[in-house]
């Protein structure tokens, strides 16, 4: 699958279906750092939007202020992300809250980050933040739009890689754990704390990667777009359409989720917020008819088809 989606920039020119990728790669990479905590981890956030802006904005302000490569700031948000995730984290999960108090709580530190950079001159105010355009490699800047392609199916291939190497490991089975019986965990050894810190912490980097490829590949950035809730909706949902806690689920759901909501508007794109309204279908349709997801139809219709095969 990672093959066929580099293979994309070779077999179509067309901006506007180039666009269509790197921007549901972007939402499949939030919604691969959103399922590390919220499916394997079994620790639900609403407020996935914080570390997806502070990983743009760290990537953008380095840039525009300070005059960082690129490339550096890139890598600088993902760390700022990744400490912001870990903050949250300690603040939430060391006074015990979890379930639906620790994702209103990721909620309300979005919402709280979203009203500081829309009042702060320091991020642009009401007015965002613009990166300078320097077409050139060295700036993180490609005159084709299939270098970011690239870029883009690279680092949700690392991250898929990643998931199901953690997965498969002893802090993959204390994730598990944790999800499964916090209480019964504890007894038998796992420092919950920590296993819950590393999880938010990487769920964090991930999702702050996707902020700054953001800012890179759209040059342009503000409050409502780097820590509105249509982040968090969108890397909510992409796990739960496509399968909760597997690997490739997330990606899957972000594909999917985008290519509805594509034809949707092309077939009644006189409608305002077509797209919302099937999203919000297909979340229905997935928890009543496909629990697992549609990794989970998958698997069931090929061991149907396995047996029915003589």
């Amino acid at each position: 699958m990672i093959a066929l989606a580099a293979l994309v920039p070779f077999a179509v020119q067309a901006n506007t279906v180039l666009n269509f990728v790197v921007f549901a790669l972007i939402i499949a990479l939030a919604a691969q750092g959103w399922n590390l905590l919220g499916g394997l981890a079994g620790q639900f956030s609403f407020g996935h939007a914080a570390f997806f802006g502070t990983g743009a904005y760290g990537a953008a302000l380095l840039q525009a202020r300070y005059g960082v490569n690129a490339w550096a700031a890139f890598a600088l948000g993902i760390a700022l992300a990744a400490a912001v995730g870990w903050i949250i984290g300690f603040l939430s999960f060391r006074s015990g809250l979890r379930g639906s108090y620790f994702a209103l709580v990721t909620l309300a530190f979005a919402e709280v980050f979203r009203i500081l950079a829309n009042a702060s001159s320091f991020t642009g105010g009401a007015a965002g933040t613009l990166v300078k355009l320097d077409v050139r490699p060295e700036n993180f800047q490609f005159a084709s739009r299939g270098a970011f392609v690239w870029i883009a199916v690279a680092l949700v291939g690392f991250v898929l890689l990643m998931t199901i190497a953690i997965s498969r490991s002893r802090f993959g089975a204390w994730l598990t754990a944790v999800r499964e019986n916090e209480d019964a965990a504890r007894a038998l050894g796992v420092d919950t704390l920590s296993v819950k810190l590393k999880a938010i912490t990487l769920s964090a980097a991930i999702t702050g990667a996707a902020g700054a490829l953001y800012v890179q590949y759209y040059l342009y950035l503000d409050a409502g777009i780097a820590y509105g809730a249509w982040i968090s909706v969108e890397a909510l949902i992409a796990p739960i359409v496509g399968g909760i806690g597997t690997a490739f689920g997330p990606v899957l759901g972000a594909i999917a989720l985008h290519v509805f909501g594509e034809f949707a508007k092309a077939v009644a794109g006189g409608i305002p917020g077509i797209d919302l309204v099937l999203y919000g279908l297909l979340l229905v349709a997935a928890i009543a008819f496909a629990p697992d997801g549609l990794m989970g139809l998958l698997k069931r219709l090929v061991r149907r088809k396995a047996q029915e095969t003589p």
